[in-house]
């Protein structure tokens, strides 16, 4: 009798299983975030080395001190190297998002590439995309200090957005990207600081939970 009360039960949280995976996608490994926050560490390193060559606009408590500014020249030629610094740590994050994705794609027996995860890059991709035009826009007129809480505001959202196909935890993450965001338009001169937390640290807090949560069974 115990045994035919059981049975219905397993065949149920079976069909759960399946329409769960079939609707999300559930091959984000912890180690994805791990590197991401890791290279952003990196980045943020040696952006805050370049920056420190003109003080006067990684920290608004130099503004008149001209024996530490940098020529209008010097000035363009390091925020163009910032760019590709920032180009350079994106596309080594996704390189490395990839390949841990795809390994636990693998060991799951799940394909990377469906109707689900083909999903979720759209979602992600519409906010990301509207925020890189908000941050060429803004450094395009010069306001460079609003660089950082555009890309962790739209990033957050790109997360939220995302998060109702694949792990529903990479939502938190997102609220708190978009937090540190808003909180970062009213602190002059502290972008890189709260772009390392959001970025690097964040990053790594949250591939640490999602492994012990889910990769380590």
């Amino acid at each position: 009798m115990q045994d035919d009360k059981v049975e219905p039960l397993q065949t149920l949280k079976d069909i759960h299983g399946i329409m769960e995976r079939s609707s999300r996608f559930l091959s984000l490994s912890g180690w994805s975030g791990v590197w991401a926050g890791g290279t952003a560490l990196i980045g943020a390193a040696i952006a805050k080395m370049w920056l420190q060559q003109i003080p006067s606009t990684y920290r608004m408590a130099y503004p008149n001190n001209q024996s530490f500014a940098a020529t209008e020249g010097e000035y363009k030629h390091i925020l163009l190297k910032l760019v590709f610094l920032a180009l350079g740590v994106l596309l080594v994050a996704l390189a490395g998002g990839y390949y841990f994705t795809k390994r636990k794609a693998i060991r799951d027996g799940i394909p990377l590439w469906n109707g689900t995860s083909k999903r979720m890059l759209v979602e992600l991709a519409i906010p990301l995309a509207t925020g890189g035009v908000f941050a060429f826009a803004f450094l395009w007129h010069g306001l460079e200090l609003y660089i950082a809480p555009i890309c962790l505001t739209f990033y957050g959202m790109a997360l939220i957005n995302g998060s109702k196909y694949t792990l529903s935890d990479i939502k938190y993450l997102g609220i708190a990207e978009v937090v540190l965001g808003c909180i970062c338009l009213f602190i002059r001169g502290y972008g890189l600081v709260l772009w390392t937390i959001g970025f690097g640290v964040l990053h790594i807090l949250y591939g640490i939970i999602m492994w012990k949560k889910y990769d380590s069974k």
